[in-house]
């Protein structure tokens, strides 16, 4: 008889039916000159894109919550490029994500850019359900499609030098008005080592929701790490480094002492200005216990073996 032995994070229940409602879709390619060609080409694109979505459920990462209602978690996001409020959908959708290249370059055998539909072709897509935990102490449960992080790895080909990946996101200060704010260290730059990429929790996302991804979560390709605090979750990127060295990330540019390199959650470590042993779930009043690593213990635990004078949870 085979038996299956489930992961610590997977807890079966009837999760909840996420909304149907799209917030956000990108606006078709037209022009005064070419009107009616442009708008043939942009549903052409449109179409094809969507044809990707919904891509199959991964059933190896469930959940023990339901999944947030897209009308809660699309109208509350944190992206600094577009301003410090949460609600920076109408900023968000003035970023052209259509087409988009990504370059993968640093320690690899031969530097590349490919468009993301052509990087998307040669990895294909699943969806899965993740937990994902702001540093501020607030929660949503959320229906990712993407593919692992590992399979652009792999795809990158980097030589034996390669410790770290950094991640970069797009520097447009004309359609993004944060990135005109001159304390901020732009453009948005984040990393993880070489194990923490291949890992199997680390997701390349290009969709929530079974759909294509909406501006305001950092269309049309972000990261997803859900055992660390979401800052480390990068949007919106263009390009995807391997270096030899540590990379200088954003937050911890900006403010080392509350924002590390390694940002991996656990409730025991409060925040220089906050407790980190419960968070809000948006669309709920539940206030509920926050689990070591974000509850992924059991599959990343073992990364941070020997690590110990690091601080790996700030």
């Amino acid at each position: 008889m085979h038996i299956k032995r489930r992961r610590g994070w997977e807890i079966p229940e009837n999760l909840a039916t996420p909304e149907a409602v799209f917030l956000s879709r990108r606006s078709l390619l037209g022009g005064a000159a070419g009107l009616a060609a442009a708008s043939a080409f942009g549903r052409s694109a449109a179409q094809a894109e969507d044809a990707l979505y919904p891509a199959k459920r991964n059933e190896a990462y469930t959940l023990d919550r339901a999944v947030t209602a897209e009308r809660y978690s699309g109208d509350y996001n944190n992206f600094y490029e577009f301003g410090t409020s949460k609600t920076v959908l109408p900023a968000a959708n003035a970023l052209k994500t259509n087409p988009w290249t990504i370059r993968i370059d640093g320690l690899v055998e031969k530097p590349f850019e490919i468009d993301v539909e052509d990087l998307v072709r040669k990895t294909g897509l699943e969806e899965r359900l993740y937990r994902h935990r702001c540093v501020e102490a607030w929660s949503m449960a959320v229906a990712w499609t993407g593919f692992p992080l590992a399979k652009l790895v792999a795809l990158a080909k980097p030589t034996s030098g390669a410790k770290y990946v950094q991640f970069q996101t797009f520097m447009d200060k004309a359609v993004a008005p944060g990135q005109r704010q001159f304390f901020y260290p732009w453009p948005y730059v984040e990393g993880l080592t070489m194990a923490e990429a291949n890992n199997d929790l680390a997701f390349m996302v290009t969709g929530i929701y079974g759909k294509p991804l909406p501006n305001q979560f950092g269309a049309p390709i972000r990261l997803a790490v859900p055992w660390k605090y979401g800052f480390k979750s990068a949007k919106s990127l263009v390009k995807v480094s391997f270096v030899a060295e540590r990379p200088k990330t954003f937050w911890e540019g900006l403010q080392s002492s509350e924002y590390g390199f390694w940002a991996n959650v656990n409730p025991a470590v409060p925040h220089p200005r906050w407790s980190q042993a419960s968070e809000r779930v948006l669309g709920t009043d539940q206030r509920v216990p926050t689990l070591i690593y974000n509850g992924y213990g059991e599959q990343v635990a073992s990364l941070y073996t020997g690590l110990e004078k690091e601080r790996l949870f700030v």
